[in-house]
């Protein structure tokens, strides 16, 4: 790679419907300008029976409905937490986020992760779905109760964050390590490269 296309790419700039820290970080981690934008999609409003679908339709619903500002080029994404056949979204206070950890202690669960690459300036987009399966060691209520107190489950799907102390809770990981975290970066890559975009 020449000096010239190393600065251009780094100062590539995209627009990210969300705005969650960790997906910030992880774009940043490419090399990549980040600007935050909003978005009107309201995820409660549309039902899904497969969470496969409801995490990509989430993302699409999110990338179509972002405010028109920012970069022509933008990400945005949607990550839930299946066990039993049950959704576990973010959890509604302590209580709920007790109740998740206690579910997922000592058991597989699987974690998807859609998300929406959308160059607005040419009308294109790229999407996709990647999933993994991650097995929590058994948790005792004190665990259980000093990780709620640490304030980190409260706004994360599934009430665990894997790139902080939620890692402690985490047996193993079938799959890639971004996507639980909440955008899989390989497969990212290759949608922007799709787009025209090659990141490397």
């Amino acid at each position: 790679m020449n000096e010239g296309a190393s600065s251009q790419r780094a100062a590539l700039s995209v627009a990210l419907a969300s705005r969650s820290p960790r997906r910030r970080q992880l774009l940043e981690s490419l090399g990549l300008h980040v600007v935050e934008v909003a978005s009107s999609y309201d995820e409660n409003a549309h039902a899904y029976s497969d969470p496969r679908e409801m995490v990509l339709e989430h993302a699409r619903g999110k990338a179509a409905l972002a405010a028109p500002n920012g970069p022509p080029l933008l990400v945005a994404a949607d990550t839930d937490v299946v066990i039993d056949g049950a959704v576990l979204g973010k959890p509604r206070d302590a209580t709920d986020a007790a109740a998740m950890l206690r579910l997922l202690s000592g058991r597989t669960h699987v974690v998807h992760t859609g998300f929406a690459l959308l160059d607005r300036a040419r009308g294109v987009s790229c999407d996709g779905v990647e999933s993994a399966r991650v097995t929590f060691l058994e948790l005792d209520g004190d665990h259980i109760a000093r990780y709620v107190a640490s304030g980190e489950p409260l706004d994360k799907a599934g009430a665990y964050g894997i790139q902080g102390r939620g890692a402690l809770l985490v047996a193993s990981i079938d799959g890639d390590f971004y996507t639980v975290m909440g955008l899989p970066l390989a497969r990212l890559g290759r949608a922007f490269a799709s787009l025209g975009y090659d990141l490397l």
